[in-house]
């Protein structure tokens, strides 16, 4: 693949993802730009908004395997990673352990509602979401290439929900909110999904072009001014350094990693490709920010009561 199929390829899978979902455009956009860059993401919103239903099209447009977790109080991380199962030998009372996958051994894990599961649930995502592998009773075991999690959140508000860990909130290249529908879209969505005709999806790409446009993205130059913008807005984001602004000061309590520096990045080379550019520019980074970095920074108690939000902050960096 050259880099003027990319974006043929990439308004090929958005079209087809399109036909079963009304509205949410952005939304179609930048899960498939974290899919290119190999990336997780995480979807909040409340339910019943199609966040869903976005994620299982996509598993069906994409030749890929597909699995689903439904995350619940009583889930176990067993019952995510997998777990050994003794085998006992019928002539003898010996036998050995066989290790027994679980769902997430797969190429695109829909983590449905992630925040409704236990904090020791949630941690059994971590390593495959950062190494692409799982460790049980001491024993690595490799996941499939490529792999994403594309995870749903309730807003933390609503009962039954925990907060995800900072450290996995990290593990996450973006964070996207799903906003509720307009009346025209909502006529849309009552036609599409209470009729008797159902939208015949296509598989219209495969794992191979995924990991050829990802190795494509990658090769996107960056000017060193640009990557220079990108750390910046990240050193800004820290209340304890000289640099940053005054509100970040007041309302921030911890910035983001390093990692939100690399999110930016690569989530810029693709929008560079989009738009028909071989190099990343200061736009990109702009547009980028928000999904790479709503969920890497925290604020504090201040900020609850003034009615500051994570987007806020960073718009006023930028």
């Amino acid at each position: 693949m050259q880099e003027k199929d990319f974006t043929t390829e990439f308004i090929k899978i958005e079209n087809e993802i399109k036909k079963n979902i009304v509205g949410q455009e952005e939304i179609i956009r930048h899960v498939l730009v974290a899919i290119i860059v190999r990336g997780n993401v995480l979807l909040e919103g409340l339910p019943g908004l199609g966040k869903t239903r976005l994620i299982k099209t996509i598993g069906n447009v994409l030749e890929l395997q597909f699995s689903r977790i439904q995350f619940t109080p009583d889930l176990m991380p067993g019952d995510v990673t997998g777990t050994d199962i003794f085998n006992k030998n019928s002539d003898s009372d010996t036998g050995n352990f066989r290790f027994q996958k679980g769902p997430i051994f797969t190429n695109i894990l829909l983590a449905d509602e992630i925040n409704r599961a236990t904090p020791k649930t949630q941690s059994a995502l971590l390593e495959a979401m950062q190494e692409q592998q799982v460790t049980v009773g001491g024993r690595s075991h490799m996941l499939d290439d490529p792999f994403f999690v594309l995870a749903t959140q309730n807003p933390i508000e609503l009962e039954g929900t925990y907060p995800l860990p900072e450290a996995q909130l990290d593990r996450f290249l973006m964070k996207l909110l799903v906003e509720f529908p307009s009346k025209s879209e909502i006529f849309q969505i009552i036609g599409l999904t209470t009729g008797s005709e159902t939208e015949n999806l296509n598989k219209v790409s495969d794992g191979t072009k995924i990991v050829e446009m990802s190795h494509i993205a990658m090769q996107v130059p960056i000017a060193t001014a640009v990557a220079e913008y990108a750390v910046d807005v990240i050193m800004r984001l820290h209340p304890e350094l000289p640099e940053s602004p005054e509100l970040v000061k007041k309302y921030v309590r911890y910035g983001s990693s390093p990692r939100g520096a690399q999110a930016l990045i690569k989530i810029s080379k693709v929008l560079a490709l989009l738009d028909d550019r071989f190099n990343v520019s200061f736009e990109d980074i702009k547009k980028a920010a928000l999904p790479a970095l709503r969920h890497r920074i925290f604020l504090n108690f201040d900020a609850l009561s003034d009615g500051i939000t994570e987007d806020y902050i960073i718009k006023s960096v930028l």
